[in-house]
């Protein structure tokens, strides 16, 4: 059913207030679904560093994401943290919460700046029972979501450095539509569960091949292909099964 689908451009579909639409699984919905949704879609901007839940918090909205990169981030008892996946414009933040689970079990921060819309869960919840395309949209996304988090889980534990910031990199460029990224190498230490030097060493290798080009804050990718080349296989694994989602 859902391969069917007439999938809308970008800007084809506004909210109420005319802001308008980019996200993947707005745009797959059929006329008469997104109706029922439009109403409750408020859009917000979603500025660097803005965290959308933090751990054992209550989950009050679910954000559809236009445009930017969330990162899932496990925090441990220690405050040391690692990124288990990241979310764009194809997927939702707080998918969760539709299924039943009212508290994160994750942070989820905006890594980098977009905007998108939100909806209360409590709303969502019952938009659902009359939105069967949306249902499965939303339920293929959080299977698509928790094979990122496995093959992310493996590739911190198996892949070098180097090769995983070439993987992050390519899946926050899919998600912005340019090779330019405004990231710190601290952040990305972050994300990637490793530290400052080690990022620092990677991204030197990277730009000695003249494939990215860094500088303070700021990442350029020159040539994706060799960057596809330098990055390890859990990019390609992860991209074919979010193209179980991508109807485009």
């Amino acid at each position: 059913m859902l391969r069917s689908l007439r999938v809308m451009q970008a800007g084809e579909r506004t909210n109420a207030q005319g802001k308008p639409v980019r996200n993947r699984i707005l745009l797959a919905l059929p006329d008469n679904e997104y109706r029922v949704i439009r109403p409750a879609i408020e859009f917000l901007n979603l500025p660097h560093h803005r965290s959308l839940y933090e751990p054992n918090r209550k989950i009050e909205f679910v954000y559809f994401p236009n445009e930017g990169v969330i990162s899932l981030v496990i925090v441990m008892e220690d405050g040391k943290t690692v990124e288990v996946a990241v979310l764009g414009r194809e997927g939702v933040a707080g998918v969760a919460s539709i299924f039943g689970l009212r508290r994160s079990l994750v942070r989820e921060v905006v890594q980098i700046t977009g905007d998108g819309f939100r909806v209360k869960v409590d709303t969502l919840r019952r938009i659902l029972s009359g939105t069967p395309v949306l249902r499965d949209l939303l339920g293929r996304f959080s299977v698509v979501l928790g094979v990122q988090i496995s093959q992310t889980a493996a590739c911190n534990r198996l892949h070098d450095v180097e090769r995983r910031l070439a993987r992050w990199l390519l899946m926050a460029q899919d998600r912005v539509d340019t090779g330019h990224l405004t990231i710190t190498h601290d952040f990305l230490a972050t994300m990637l569960g490793t530290d400052r030097p080690s990022v620092t060493a990677a991204a030197a290798k990277l730009q000695r091949k003249g494939i990215i080009e860094y500088t303070r804050g700021f990442v350029r990718i020159l040539n994706r292909k060799e960057v596809e080349k330098s990055a390890c296989e859990c990019y390609q694994v992860i991209g074919q099964f979010n193209g179980e989602i991508d109807l485009k």
